[in-house]
């Protein structure tokens, strides 16, 4: 199904513009009729196009949350779908998710299943939604799927909140401390360096290591200052790399400080919580264990799941290997195992996600308690040490002359 721009006028005799899907330009046409559109012109975008012209926009979490739940609402007060999408399309704040709605709308009205059209749009709904809303459309109870999916992404942003709070003071700190580094490097230090030329000795070893970062960030500014904005592209750059991005997930987990074991809970939280609700809505196991394992957000996490389904693919309970991977601590396998003897298994999954998460808050606590003196410490540090780099030549001069 091709991507068209289209605009056409309303029967207020006001143009519209915009994008929408389609086999080909009579069905678009047929589609515009339908919503009371008269085209003015249709044109068929190439992928490059689409593909520029989503790149820069995104549907907030919040508000694919509060679709799925009006949706879900609406579904069990006995709505059909299209009348859900077109009531949802002219009342959501989201302009690019009103659009996509749109999308998914003419898709329904032209034949397709709610999940065929819903996967059109990969950097809206992501896989698991899709399996999701598949899984719910098979067994008929869409509704509470689409309740479930909206739970699942309160308590994803609930988690993304905690840990984005805990992250903010010490990026603040941080931020401060290269500020004031770098000022003391630009106007504090050079004020003593004539008085050290005056002095006609061998500085100390501190004292010329200060001096010598601060002529380089004084006269080699338009090197420094660029090397330094690239580097967090770089970063970023290397961690999409499949190297490099298994490497930063190792190295976050082996993080000192209670920061690795609070990310491990983190990472734990979303597998499980992601896994019980595929389980609830029906997907089979061995495809929640594939789709789990691409939305644990840790390559290793990800690796280790994959072992776990091709054993489970072997007739193999999915406790056993979950037992024989370290990364996975045993009290999910044991309570895995009391899930899959009791056919509970996605409400034991619920429970594991339950306990991770208040685990996750307990750690994000003490984890600021931690924090927050090493950051004083290391801001008190970086100037006690250019002080004292600056003093050192004075304080031997002054013994000098004695």
């Amino acid at each position: 199904m091709a991507a068209f721009a289209y605009s056409a006028i309303n029967a207020n005799g006001l143009e519209l513009s915009g994008q929408l899907n389609a086999p080909n330009v009579d069905a678009a046409r047929e589609q515009l009729r339908a919503r009371g559109l008269l085209a003015s012109w249709i044109e068929e975008q190439t992928a490059e196009e689409t593909t520029s012209r989503a790149l820069f926009r995104s549907v907030k979490s919040r508000s694919l949350q509060v679709f799925s739940r009006q949706f879900a609402t609406m579904i069990q007060a006995g709505l059909t779908i299209v009348t859900a999408l077109v009531i949802l399309e002219e009342q959501t704040d989201d302009t690019y998710l009103a659009e996509v709605i749109a999308d998914v709308r003419a898709d329904v009205e032209s034949g397709a299943l709610l999940s065929e059209a819903l996967g059109r749009h990969p950097r809206v709904f992501s896989r698991l939604y899709v399996a999701m809303v598949e899984a719910g459309e098979a067994a008929g109870i869409l509704d509470i799927v689409l309740d479930r999916v909206a739970l699942q992404i309160e308590k994803e942003n609930n988690i993304k909140r905690r840990v984005k709070g805990a992250m903010v003071y010490p990026a603040v700190v941080i931020s401060f401390a290269l500020l004031t580094l770098t000022g003391l490097l630009l106007f504090l230090v050079p004020i003593f360096v004539k008085m050290f030329s005056d002095l006609h000795g061998q500085l100390p070893f501190l004292t010329r290591v200060v001096l010598a970062a601060s002529n380089l960030l004084r006269h080699q500014w338009y090197i420094v200052f660029p090397v330094l904005a690239s580097l967090p592209f770089l970063f970023k750059r290397w961690k999409r790399t499949e190297s490099g991005r298994a490497q930063w997930d190792r190295i976050k987990l082996a993080f000192p400080l209670k920061i690795g074991e609070t990310v491990r809970k983190v990472t734990m939280a979303r597998f499980t919580r992601t896994m019980s609700s595929l389980v609830a809505a029906g997907v089979d196991i061995i495809k929640a264990l594939e789709i789990t394992g691409q939305a644990a957000g840790n390559v290793l996490v990800e690796r280790g799941l994959n072992e776990v389904r091709l054993r489970v693919q072997e007739g193999i309970p999915i406790a056993q290997p979950l037992s024989e991977n370290s990364l996975f601590p045993p009290m999910i396998s044991q309570m895995v195992k009391v899930g899959e003897e009791t056919g509970e298994l996605d409400g034991m999954l619920a429970k594991i996600a339950d306990f991770y998460e208040e685990e996750v808050d307990t750690a994000i606590s003490s984890l600021t308690s931690i924090i927050e003196p090493l950051m004083i410490i290391i801001v008190g540090g970086i100037v006690g040490v250019i002080v004292l780099s600056m003093y050192l030549p004075i304080f031997k001069l002054y013994t000098l002359i004695k």
